[in-house]
């Protein structure tokens, strides 16, 4: 059965409107014959996907960057854990729930492409990233290096460190525009000195969308003997990597953004070798130091919020990495595309679309960007994120798969508008 077929004739739809795990799988294979590039850009298809989640009708909601909204048959799967959980209690929270954590680690674990015996299930990004940034073995002159485009929680966590320990923190700035990765390696390669014990690196600049070349760097950093820690807070389920392939030491990301797993989860990478170096944020029972669940202790926590992580793995996988990845940033050059010419519009993401993906960031030359994110939303009921700082004065405008191009539209009309 072809797609459109399959699209009019067969049963979608069940409760409310939601798409089942059955039917979005027979739909994936109706399009199995074409390819992701062609498929990002079948407004139908997608329209069909946009069936599977409940959306505000009030606004257009291009500010999914924060909190990625549930698939309706993963919020369902959620509501179904939080009442078996109750209806176990205490019986699950003494038994079950260690192997049921452990099984979902592992479960991201092949998502993320390395061994489960390297990844732990956290609460949030910054959860994961504070906790190496606070558990390593500082001594007083050793030096960090950051962006000041890096997540402000983590550029706090550092300033503590460094009242705390002595550490100096050494923070370049990235252009929003580079030429070639070595611009962006040599810039973070002339912040390293004798000293520095650890760089913090964005794998995709939260701001303004930007990937950067992070293997280049992490290779560049380990030739000089520095550690490196990648926040993945937008990367991991939003387009295809591995994080081995980065080589970098620690990655953290939250699951509620790219994943849509409910809130409450993240992951934290340490690879192997370095597990024995970190602290854990909590302390826990006798374990061998290269056992990375020593730094898992976080205390009783909402449980089935990782139970929910295998209903999200599920809905991802179905949808799949590479035709995820080409929806997203089909939709980012669709309004990209139109407005990076108009001598109004001030755009803070690369053109080139390998240093991209779905996010991107645009201003309007002469205003303030609260002022732009105002505008937006009460005059044409766009809702983004102002963001006003760090060599970055624009919205930061964060479609999903389900975004349509007549909201996009919208945006373009606006910015078209807005001078």
């Amino acid at each position: 059965m072809d797609k459109r077929t399959f699209l009019k004739n067969a049963g979608l739809i069940g409760l409310g409107g939601m798409l089942s795990i059955d039917s979005l799988g027979e739909l994936f294979k109706s399009v199995s014959a074409v390819s992701s590039a062609e498929l990002a850009g079948d407004e139908d298809f997608w329209a069909s996907i946009r069936k599977g989640y409940k959306l505000k009708p009030d606004f257009i909601n291009l500010e999914n960057g924060y909190y990625n909204f549930l698939p309706e048959q993963v919020l369902e799967k959620f509501i179904e854990h939080v009442r078996e959980i109750n209806f176990q209690g205490s019986y699950y929270m003494r038994t079950v729930q260690f192997e049921n954590k452990k099984s979902m680690a592992a479960k991201l674990a092949a998502v993320a492409g390395c061994s489960p015996d390297e990844l732990i299930i956290t609460r949030n990004t910054t959860e994961s990233l504070d906790m190496i940034i606070g558990g390593l073995d500082w001594k007083p002159g050793d030096e960090a290096v950051m962006a000041e485009q890096d997540y402000p929680a983590m550029l706090e966590m550092f300033k503590q460190v460094s009242k705390r320990y002595g550490v100096i923190n050494k923070v370049v700035s990235v252009p929003n525009h580079p030429q070639t990765d070595d611009e962006i390696v040599n810039l973070y390669a002339s912040a390293i000195t004798g000293k520095t014990k650890l760089l913090m690196v964005c794998h995709m600049i939260n701001i303004t969308g930007q990937i950067l070349p992070v293997r280049k760097i992490c290779n560049m950093a380990h030739e000089r003997g520095v550690q490196v820690m990648v926040d993945g807070a937008h990367s991991f389920a939003h387009f295809k990597f591995t994080i081995p392939d980065l080589n970098c030491d620690y990655y953290g990301s939250s699951l509620h953004k790219w994943l849509s797993v409910p809130l409450g989860a993240g992951i934290l990478y340490v690879r192997k070798e370095k597990i024995g170096n970190v602290w854990p944020l909590i302390a826990e029972g006798e374990r061998k130091p290269d056992d990375i669940s020593r730094l898992n202790h976080i205390g009783t926590h909402p449980v089935h919020t990782d139970l929910a992580i295998a209903d999200a793995i599920d809905f991802y996988n179905i949808i799949g990495a590479e035709r995820k990845e080409a929806r997203l940033r089909f939709l980012q050059n669709y309004w990209t595309s139109k407005v990076r010419d108009l001598p109004n519009v001030l755009l803070n993401t690369p053109a080139d679309p390998a240093r991209s993906c779905g996010i991107a960031n645009a201003g309007i030359r002469g205003m303030k960007p609260s002022d732009v994110g105002d505008i937006l939303f009460s005059k044409y009921k766009i809702y983004s994120a102002p963001i006003d700082g760090a060599g970055v004065h624009g919205c930061r405008v964060t479609p999903n798969v389900y975004t349509t191009t007549t909201e996009l539209d919208v945006l373009v009309k606006a910015l078209t508008e807005l001078k």
